[in-house]
């Protein structure tokens, strides 16, 4: 009797040590640093897998993401939300991405990562998230206050009118900055965009490391010199939502120009060497992001789109316009070329 006592206490002991050891599981998750959901449910996430997150911010998309390819040879996550379709083609030549096995990755998606994906828009393990427009924001009570009309095109922009009226964010570290640079390539042909960005420059744009500090220091919106920014469609909405006095009217709106409208897809991978012991939650965390829940909290946390069909809008989401039409390169384009457009752009705008 004593005997099975004993052995039924080791046998319990060692359970819950078993238990204790997988509830402290670390789950390392790389994320841009506008990552953002709720922390109720984050917390839930951890109960429901037995892990522990921890979230790095690695800087703006381009940062991050060079922090994963500089970190390869050992890996500094498990798995990786923010790569974006924009990103997607310098992910894949890196070979940091580990093949998807998830239900998330065979499911129909709103949006897809690249041209050449199926209806789940996965390519090369790449899971497909969230989409947004990177275009450009404007503040209504600065235009109205100089009583200066609206730009109607990009070369209207490149006019003394709107001299030093700019501020755009560095396609080198930063995924809209990226974003709104090939929507100038694929809207106005590559000659004329960089025709256009040299026009720029000697107009006064303004370029700085990432949106954050676009949006939140150099908008004039905060407080800032410049009245138009590279933005997002969503970012009007996002106006209401945190607006002190509780407007319902956005003090922000959108110019959605022939050339200057890109649709951002964000998503989210295994990181290739990562954890083995931490794999099963990192699949866990993809199928997560791609929950009904998060995909709503998405959406007034880092203000994209859902792209899990069937997800509803929230109702602030109206105050935020999905453009008619925006601007696309295919995979082939975005891989062999846009390593050489970016140091073109550097190297018109920059230097």
């Amino acid at each position: 009797m004593q005997r099975r006592w004993f052995v039924s206490v080791v046998a319990a002991v060692a359970a819950l040590a078993a238990g204790a050891a997988q509830a402290q599981t670390a789950l390392r998750v790389m994320t841009h640093s506008s990552f953002d959901l709720p922390k109720p449910l984050l917390a839930q996430f951890e109960k429901d897998a037995g892990v522990k997150l921890q979230i790095v911010k690695g800087g703006d998309a381009g940062e991050m993401l060079n922090k994963l390819i500089l970190s390869k040879a050992a890996p500094v996550a498990d798995v990786v939300y923010g790569i974006d379709n924009t990103l997607l083609p310098r992910a894949l030549a890196a070979g940091i991405v580990d093949s998807y096995p998830g239900a998330a990755g065979k499911r129909n998606a709103v949006a897809v990562m690249a041209d050449s994906a199926d209806r789940s828009g996965v390519v090369g393990g790449v899971v497909p998230v969230d989409y947004g427009f990177v275009n450009l924001n404007i503040d209504k009570a600065w235009f109205e206050k100089k009583g200066l009309a609206l730009p109607k095109s990009l070369q209207d922009l490149a006019t003394p009118a709107y001299r030093d009226l700019l501020v755009v964010s560095n396609p080198a570290t930063s995924s809209p900055g990226q974003a709104f640079m090939l929507a100038t390539i694929a809207g106005l042909g590559e000659k004329a965009a960089f025709d256009w960005w040299a026009q720029m420059r000697a107009n006064g744009v303004k370029v700085v490391k990432g949106w954050s500090e676009a949006y939140y220091t150099e908008f004039s919106r905060n407080g800032g010199s410049r009245p138009i920014v590279v933005s997002y469609a969503t970012s009007p909405a996002a106006e209401v939502f945190y607006s002190k006095e509780k407007i319902t009217t956005p003090p922000t709106a959108n110019l959605f120009l022939t050339g200057g409208v890109f649709r951002q897809v964000e998503g989210a991978a295994l990181i290739k060497g990562g954890n083995p012991a931490a794999r099963e939650a990192a699949v866990k965390f993809i199928e997560f992001l791609r929950s009904a829940p998060a995909q709503q909290a998405l959406q007034t946390t880092m203000w994209m789109y859902p792209v899990e069909p069937g997800v509803a809008r929230d109702p602030v989401m109206q105050h935020a316009q999905e453009p008619a039409t925006f601007e696309a390169l295919p995979l082939k384009a975005l891989t062999e070329q846009a390593a050489g457009w970016q140091q073109r752009w550097t190297q018109v705008v920059l230097k």
